[in-house]
């Protein structure tokens, strides 16, 4: 699975979508939540231009649902239709979290890769770019603007008012760039699009698989349309009812556990390149190095690193996890001759390939900021949650994706379109199978357990015992029990819980 903050690059290209709907299907889902949707007209589905065993389509719908006669957008989708139609139990929608990552392209070319044979048997995968995503009108930021961010560590009241004023300058550039979209891109809007899809295909009711940032696709679902739901499967979950010291403190805590699961792993794991080391030590004098302005990118010499893309670095690497190569890049920083600072750093400078591109997508604080009510108001109330989060994280210096995720809404209005709240799923919803790692480096254990409390009547927590973000393909427990719950709605027995991978519980991962 992507990072929680991957950045889209455009899966597929404007144009290439098959054609629009008439607009039955935005006034189908428009009606009240537990009303049935009227039938609205069928997507015209095309081969898929990157595989043409999958078929795409996309769907008109209101920008605002609240002005369904107002403005549109196209809303990209992909389906892979059930490899045994004798067998096929329905539709699977899925997401694959960010926000930002694109449900076309995990269906059209990660969903073969993701799920058992079964699983592509029975279900037809349907898969769609979120509105702001990919294919369905993105969200897109100036690149020039872009470059020009400032620290994400402000050491002053001068210097958070300087990040404060360009992130205002960069939202409405986006906004610009972007359309009226941008400023409907919650999660809610999402939901909402999401049901209108399942009106134009005709079901009566869904299964939906989501990870990460999905979850929270599936749980407010569930909030507004619990009886349209046959199954539903949620990895990796999101607590969206938790404040903002909370999340901070509890993302960095994640990210701190997953550096000491790393230790563990390569303290016995003699194939780790810092093995027969204090690997704690090595880790924390690289960091001072970076900090000191004295290591270089080993990809491009003259950009200096910086201690907060070292960590980012180990973050995307405790996703997998891939510890091994974690370990070779950690070495290979700490054996760095100490030179002379290069001519010039680099720190902001982009290093991809689109930096002769005027506009880029950048969906994910469109839909972060308004999907949490999180606004650091001065350098005062910003110091002391980020010294919650060094405290939570001292070798990770808290969380780089979630400090990120916070420090990029700072100067945003105060409004927010779908603000944090406990869940409240009707108890007439099917039961929820929900996964979670126990030492997942980005979202926190705590935030399915407290998601599971809230919700105990209508959902069913299943603990995998290993590290890692994604869940479902770790072992054959984890993956046997979603397959059973999908296709045959077989609950886990209470108390069950997923040992870890074998090579992690050897090895102390």
């Amino acid at each position: 699975m992507q990072p929680f903050f991957r950045t889209l690059t455009g899966v597929l290209a404007a144009g290439v979508l098959a054609g629009a709907l008439t607009q039955g299907a935005a006034a189908a889902a428009a009606g009240p939540a537990g009303r049935s949707a009227t039938a609205s007209a069928a997507i015209d589905w095309k081969p898929c231009p990157k595989d043409a065993t999958a078929e795409c389509g996309s769907l008109r719908l209101p920008v605002d649902w609240a002005r369904p006669s107002g403005e549109q957008f196209e809303l990209a989708v992909a389906r892979r239709k059930a490899a045994d139609p004798d067998r096929r139990v329905g539709v699977l929608f899925v997401n694959p979290g960010g926000p930002g990552d694109s449900g076309v392209d995990f269906a059209v070319r990660r969903a073969t890769g993701q799920f058992s044979a079964d699983i592509l048997e029975r279900f037809d995968i349907v898969g769609f770019d979120p509105r702001g995503v990919g294919g369905s009108q993105p969200v897109k930021c100036s690149t020039e603007l872009l470059d020009r961010r400032p620290s994400a560590y402000p050491r002053d009241q001068a210097e958070f008012e300087r990040l404060a004023a360009y992130n205002r300058a960069l939202r409405e550039d986006c906004r610009r760039h972007s359309g009226p979209v941008f400023d409907h891109a919650d999660t809610l809007s999402v939901v909402r699009d999401m049901d209108a899809l399942r009106s134009s295909l005709g079901e009566q009711k869904i299964n939906y698989f989501g990870h990460s940032y999905g979850t929270l696709i599936g749980q407010q679902y569930a909030e507004r349309y619990g009886d349209r739901i046959r199954s539903m499967a949620l990895t990796a979950n999101v607590d969206h009812s938790i404040g903002a010291r909370e999340f901070m403190v509890s993302s960095a805590a994640a990210a701190e556990d997953s550096f000491h699961q790393f230790v563990r792993w390569c303290d016995r794991t003699p194939s780790c390149a810092l093995h027969g080391r204090d690997v704690t030590a090595v880790w924390d004098g690289v960091l001072a190095r970076a900090d000191r302005g004295e290591l270089r990118d080993p990809e491009n010499p003259d950009t200096l690193l910086t201690a907060h893309a070292i960590t980012l670095v180990a973050f995307k690497a405790f996703y997998d996890p891939d510890w091994e190569e974690l370990a070779t890049y950690v070495a290979g920083l700490d054996a760095q001759e100490r030179r002379a600072a290069p001519p010039r750093t680099a720190t902001t400078q982009r290093t991809d390939q689109q930096t002769d591109q005027q506009t880029e997508e950048k969906p994910f604080h469109a839909v972060f900021c308004q999907d949490w009510n999180i606004r650091t108001e001065d350098y005062q109330e910003y110091a002391q949650l980020t010294a919650a989060e060094l405290r939570a994280a001292p070798h990770m210096r808290g969380s780089p994706r979630v400090h990120d995720a916070v420090v990029g809404c700072v100067g945003w209005p105060e409004k927010v379109n779908n603000p944090q709240h406990r869940l409240r799923i009707p108890g007439t919803t099917p039961r929820i199978l929900m996964l979670h790692s126990l030492h997942d480096p980005a979202n926190h254990f705590t935030w399915a357990a407290n998601i599971h409390r809230q919700t105990r009547g209508t959902t069913v927590l299943l603990p995998y015992e290993g590290a890692g973000h994604s869940v479902y393909g770790r072992t054959d427990c984890t993956r046997d029990a979603v397959d059973a719950y999908l296709t045959e709605r077989r609950i886990p027995s209470p108390g069950s819980r997923c040992a870890a991978a074998e090579k992690q519980a050897l090895t102390g991962g």
